[in-house]
């Protein structure tokens, strides 16, 4: 959980009244909304054109700046984030400048550690969705070259499961007890890179990984979050939804989804079935899926992560509609008592676990995957309600901030790259017709990166 300040625009708006829900407008002007969208990301982009230039993120409270892996370092990861979404939107002149700074300092020789999760969906994954876009082929060298530093971290364990940390210059690795999302949450970006170099050896780094894991479930099916990557040893009880095991069940059913393999479909199905037996529950009308103990799958708690009301979208991908159009609801009534969703939230006690907001995109998320599925109103009004929300509280000074406090709407100085692939995309997507992109076949990575459906 990420520490947070509170920044100068800290708790105006407060009282009864702020913490009201936005009220739904009868008919929508859905391209008069995209507009909106697409002028907040300009609007965004300038400021962090002139406060924070190739820096990884950007303070929208102070106009500071702050680094993201390699501390004091910057790899420039809003800029490389933010490139498929102005792509979409037509804003040439800014992916143009984006992409120039790439080709003038992007060098991954970096005495220095990162993520190795974080690197691939953020990094990798954000320059390959850029070069799919324009067909620069320079970005694809450098999604090469950064995933080549990447691999050792693949190949050093016996059962093909990364740890979580690397050296980009020495190849050095920390930390060998992970979890289900940081070991399988690459196939998509690892597989189209195989797929655009010709190059097998990061396709299948990605799927043994994903398989290992798949093949350590307990009796019932459920995995917990936490293991040695050297030995597959279980180093916890709890199985979730939310993190750290979130975009691991993304990604078993995005294997399918993006490559036609039909083995990510058992997988996805068989994860899925044993998730909907043990997990989920009805509690005063609403749907929502608990933490369990993995081999006996008794309940451990209520509290639910705002990172989990993706699985709601994902749900219905996969078939299970009902299922997921509860959840999705049930997590669109928290957004509504609150404003903006609070990082925990306690169903049975009715109140939130944390009151931060990271800026989150995973309910937009959600709702715009059920859109795409059945073009519902519905969900393009939870999304403009998410979007207003976050013009009405999350805007600062020089861009988007995250929240301190969602009860008193207390901002905190942080804007996280993630927001400029993932939200501002879903906003722009699900408001606008978008000439760019085709709305029939498609595929977003867990970061929102566009790695297929671009249209020229």
């Amino acid at each position: 959980m990420s520490s947070f300040r509170i920044g100068r625009r800290g708790l105006i708006a407060g009282g009864a009244a702020a913490l009201l829900p936005l009220p739904a407008t009868a008919k929508e002007d859905w391209r008069e909304l995209a507009g909106e969208v697409r002028e907040s990301m300009r609007w965004a982009w300038r400021n962090y054109r002139e406060k924070a230039w190739g820096k990884d993120q950007i303070m929208p409270v102070s106009g500071g700046s702050e680094s993201f892996s390699i501390k004091g370092h910057h790899l420039g990861l809003s800029l490389i984030e933010a490139l498929d979404t102005l792509w979409l939107m037509e804003l040439d002149a800014e992916f143009k400048d984006g992409v120039d700074w790439i080709h003038a300092n992007l060098d991954f020789d970096v005495d220095g550690e990162v993520s190795v999760f974080e690197t691939i969906i953020r990094l990798v994954g954000g320059l390959l969705s850029a070069h799919l876009a324009s067909g620069d082929k320079l970005l694809l060298a450098k999604a090469k070259d950064l995933a080549d530093r990447l691999m050792p971290s693949f190949d050093h364990s016996p059962i093909g499961l990364p740890h979580r940390f690397i050296n980009l210059k020495t190849g050095a690795l920390r930390d060998p007890i992970t979890n289900p999302a940081e070991v399988g949450s690459c196939i998509t970006e690892f597989g189209t890179l195989s797929r655009l170099t010709g190059d097998p050896r990061y396709h299948k780094a990605a799927k043994r990984a994903m398989v290992a894991l798949f093949g350590r479930r307990s009796e019932i099916g459920l995995m917990p979050d936490s293991f040695d990557c050297m030995t597959g040893e279980w180093k916890s009880r709890r199985a979730t939804i939310g993190p750290p095991s979130d975009s691991y069940y993304e990604y078993l059913w995005d294997g399918w989804q993006l490559f036609g393999d039909r083995e990510f479909l058992v997988m996805y199905k068989s994860c899925t079935a044993a998730i909907l037996e043990n997990q989920k529950v009805e509690l005063n009308g609403d749907t929502w899926f608990v933490d369990v103990d993995f081999e006996t799958g008794k309940r451990i708690n209520w509290e639910q992560d705002e990172l989990s009301s993706f699985y709601g979208g994902l749900l219905a991908q996969g078939g299970d509609t009902a299922a997921g159009e509860a959840y999705t609801r049930s997590w669109d009534k928290v957004q509504a008592k609150y404003g903006i969703l609070p990082e925990g939230y306690d169903a049975e006690k009715g109140t939130p676990t944390y009151k931060t907001n990271a800026l989150r995109p995973e309910l937009a998320d959600a709702a715009f995957n059920h859109w795409l599925l059945d073009r519902k109103e519905e969900w393009r009004a939870l999304v403009a309600r998410h979007f207003r929300a976050m013009q009405q509280w999350n805007k600062a000074a020089f861009g988007y901030a995250t929240m301190a406090d969602v009860t008193t709407k207390a901002q905190a100085d942080h804007c996280p790259g993630y927001w400029w692939s993932e939200q501002m995309k879903y906003y722009w997507l699900i408001f606008s017709d978008c000439r760019r992109f085709d709305y029939r076949k498609n595929y977003l990575s867990t970061e929102g990166n566009v790695l297929l459906g671009f249209r020229r």
